[in-house]
């Protein structure tokens, strides 16, 4: 390890810089990541901060998420060297921002996040966050400034950020969109780390399970070994194996993984694997790091087949693992096959260059040509064309999919991971397309309709990282994370989207740590949904447990950040997508009071100042809101509240927060609703930048024209009050788009505007004007809010069904009479 010390000349500020290599050094001198405190200015590589888990140590460090946006108005007027914003908190920590308008020293602005009460804070405090800081351009998005760092706030370094965010000269340029009416808007999104004492956490008294004890980086060992104890049906066999007298746990696989099973089911504090390590023979983190997952259990495998033999369970391995595959050549011109049955007991897939696990499986089993001078010898036919193709015969009940996330590249000569995005389904079906994984002769007795049962995962590099697993142990809504000797309940987007994997996170948010940016599984246990209740044996502890599961559900929050930042980036026709939203799991009898003060914690809106929107799915494939709860529905619990917004047996509660901001930009009371009031969404397409964004939302009185709120909306958007502009209803989306043109001289009761809905305007064009789009499927003229609206619609409908479906789309609407 090398320690730089490197002076500034024109700071004299002595500033370190850690380096696992000296080569770093030239890489951060020559790149633009440059991180910047008020007062001092350094040079810092990337920081990685993760949980501490070496034996012994009883924290581990949860990261929690959230972003600020301030408004500073009269931007251009201000007279003071910097100014604060109000104060925000994230994780349980006081921040606020820190803006130097005129630059700090320099002719840029200079942007930090603060610690506000850096004073007042016990000696030695500590706080590890990463952060990007933007400056919105508010004419086009894409334009946004935003700068990404991590810093260890301390009482010597209480703020950091950015001296040189944006030139001054730009900041101020009117035809760039940074200050729109004089105001400029800065946003923060911070990372917290928050350490959490484990000896405070109770993960038998939480979740009904125990951890494993981190014996000091151990791989994948204790991820895979929950995973195999959430197979009671495994965990049983394994507990009724017989062992000898003269059988020692240090020297016995079987018995020391019976030992192990049994602790886990009656301790009441995390495990230690130690004796089954000595057991194994891999007592160092070498020995694991040089045999992979699979050859693991294969090994171990082997050692529980042996000792079953003779026993009530022998053969009960190959009942749950084993499957049966063929691998054919056949030739095409004369009438010769050559074939060889196989088993597996687990399948590789790989990742590069496939989409999900069919796209893997397709490839797994796709066929190949053996012509020219790959001809196939086929006895005294000679060389012969032929197809060299693999099918399956049966699959088991329990199959094991290894995803090939490390391979070895031969221009780098070494080894890397792959942290391409490939998804995997919670039902997996193998009998798809006519049986396409199957040979025609393999037996059709029941159906490979397969459920997710856990996912283990990798976070990090090549060389390091950490493992979890996410599982379902009785297959229920409930996913658990296994996290060493720590066990704790989370969503299923936790569970299966964030660990897809993904370039785009890594290209988008560089200032995140390695662990984060490098998440993904590695490994798929899928469990056939015929065998399930069987393989899960319920026992009634099982029983309790999945009713324990059930006695939780999820709250999915939405305010009018996520619809900004969703609208025109993610999605443009509806409002919200909910699995990216904040999402709170909290019990079904839990008061609604206590969820707005978990609110309140996580928003920093005080509960006095929220008003909760319900929504609802409509038939037209929408989500529109369904009304403000009433103080009767507040006085409920939370699953009360559920079971009487949905009438489709949904789990999760999916709520709108209307937050009101005063002058001051702080919250304030919501206003009074009257029945005559109507809560409408609006959004902005701007044909000249071919951009739709979302700009608020009002309340207008039923019986008032359209016309009357062209000026507020003007202003919203920073047009002159007078500016024309054409109103349009978004209406449907599914399985056809319609958008109607609406009459500026009606009334909202007559055009039959209702809460919740959304109105899309656009200014209006000069006679003429025609800016067209081309892409390779069709031609579309986007001067007109409709067309392009029905452009992405149909982009989306292409998306998903992954086939030629625009023309189809296109022919449908296009009968439709815009103007009728």
């Amino acid at each position: 390890m090398h320690y730089v010390q490197f002076v500034e000349l024109n700071g004299g500020g002595k500033n370190y810089l850690l380096c696992e290599h000296l080569i770093w050094l030239f890489d951060i001198l020559f790149s633009e990541s440059r991180f910047h405190n008020s007062s001092e200015i350094y040079l810092v590589d990337d920081v990685h901060a993760g949980s501490s888990n070496a034996g012994g140590n009883h924290s581990v460090k949860e990261l929690h998420t959230s972003r600020f946006t301030w408004r500073i108005e009269n931007f251009s007027r201000l007279n003071v060297k910097k100014i604060y914003s109000e104060i925000f908190v994230i994780g349980d920590y006081k921040w606020r921002i820190l803006v130097f308008p005129k630059g700090n020293c320099n002719d840029c602005l200079s942007v930090y996040l603060d610690v506000p009460d850096s004073v007042g804070l016990l000696h030695g405090w500590s706080r590890y966050a990463q952060f990007n800081i933007a400056v919105i351009n508010q004419i086009q998005t894409r334009y946004t400034v935003r700068k990404d760092t991590q810093h260890n706030f301390n009482a010597r370094e209480s703020d950091w950020g950015f001296t040189s965010l944006i030139p001054l000269t730009e900041l101020h340029d009117p035809n760039i969109g940074f200050l729109v009416n004089d105001t400029c808007i800065v946003e923060a999104e911070v990372s917290v780390h928050i350490t959490v004492s484990r000896l405070s956490y109770d993960s038998k008294k939480e979740t009904g399970f125990v951890g494993l004890n981190n014996q000091g980086a151990t791989c994948y060992l204790n991820s895979l070994l929950q995973t195999l104890y959430n197979l009671p049906y495994f965990r049983k066999a394994v507990c009724y194996t017989l062992t000898t007298e003269i059988d020692m746990p240090s020297g016995s696989i079987p018995l020391a993984l019976h030992n192990l099973f049994c602790e886990l089911q009656s301790s009441d504090n995390a495990v230690t694997t130690k004796e089954f390590m000595e057991a194994f023979g891999w007592i160092t983190y070498n020995s694991f790091s040089q045999h992979d997952v699979q050859e693991f259990i294969r090994t171990l495998f082997e050692k529980l087949e042996e000792k079953m033999k003779g026993t009530l369970v022998e053969g009960t391995l190959q009942k749950l693992f084993e499957g049966h595959n063929m691998d054919f050549i056949e030739c095409i011109n004369v009438n010769y096959k050559s074939t060889r049955r196989g088993l597996f007991y687990d399948l590789q897939l790989d990742v590069k260059g496939c989409h999900d696990v069919y796209a893997a499986l397709d490839k797994y089993v796709e066929e190949e040509c053996l012509e020219g001078d790959n001809k196939y010898h086929a006895g005294s036919n000679g060389l012969q064309d032929a197809k060299k193709g693999f099918l399956f015969i049966s699959f088991p009940p329990i199959l094991q999919l290894h995803l090939k996330r490390f391979e070895y590249d031969f221009i780098r000569d070494t080894m890397v991971k792959l942290n391409d995005y490939f998804e995997f389904p919670l039902q997996l079906d193998l009998d798809i397309k006519d049986f396409k994984y199957l040979l025609p002769e393999a037996k059709r007795g029941f159906r490979n309709l397969y459920t997710l049962h856990s996912v283990l995962v990798h976070s990090g590099g090549v060389h390091g990282g950490q493992y979890c697993a996410f599982i379902r142990p009785n297959l229920s809504h409930q996913w658990y994370k296994f996290d060493n000797e720590r066990v704790t309940t989370v969503d299923a987007k936790e569970a299966l989207e964030e660990q897809y994997g993904s370039k785009e996170l890594m290209q988008t948010n560089p200032g995140l740590n390695d662990s984060q940016k490098c998440s993904n599984a590695y490994m798929l246990v899928y469990i056939r949904e015929s065998e399930g209740e069987k393989i899960m044996y319920n026992s009634e502890g099982q029983k309790e447990q999945k009713k324990k599961d059930e006695a939780y559900m999820t709250v999915k929050v939405a305010h009018d950040e996520d619809i900004k930042q969703q609208i025109g980036r993610d999605l443009y026709l509806d409002l919200v997508d909910h699995d990216k939203v904040k999402s709170f799991h909290i019990q079904r009898q839990t008061p609604f009071e206590f969820l707005k003060e978990k609110v309140a914690s996580e928003f920093g809106v005080p509960v006095k100042c929220q008003r909760f929107w319900l929504w609802a799915k409509h038939q037209n494939h929408t989500r529109r809101l369904n009304g403000p709860l009433t103080h009767v529905e507040e006085a409920q619990s939370v699953g009360q509240l559920t079971e009487a917004s949905n009438k489709a047996s949904d789990e999760e509660l999916k709520l709108f927060l209307e937050v009101e901001l005063g002058p001051d930009l702080r919250p304030i009371l919501p206003p009074k609703k009257t029945e005559d009031d109507i809560l409408l969404f609006f959004k902005l397409y701007d044909p000249e930048r071919e951009e739709l964004s979302y700009v608020g939302r009002l309340f207008v009185k039923s019986i008032s024209k359209l016309t009357e709120i062209f000026t507020k909306l003007n202003v919203m958007v920073g047009y002159a009050p007078d500016e024309e502009i054409e109103l349009y209803e978004e209406m449907k989306f599914g399985p056809n788009f319609v958008c109607v043109r609406m009459d500026p001289n009606s009334t909202f009761q007559s055009t039959k505007l209702v809460d919740g809905n959304i109105v899309c305007f656009q200014r209006c064009l000069p006679f003429g004007c025609h800016l067209k789009y081309q892409n390779e499927v069709a031609s579309v003229e986007k001067d007109d809010l409709q067309n392009y609206l029905l452009l992405v619609s149909n982009m989306d409908l292409c998306l998903i069904t992954k086939n030629n479906a625009v023309f189809d789309a296109l022919a449908t609407v296009a009968t439709f009479d815009w103007d009728a």
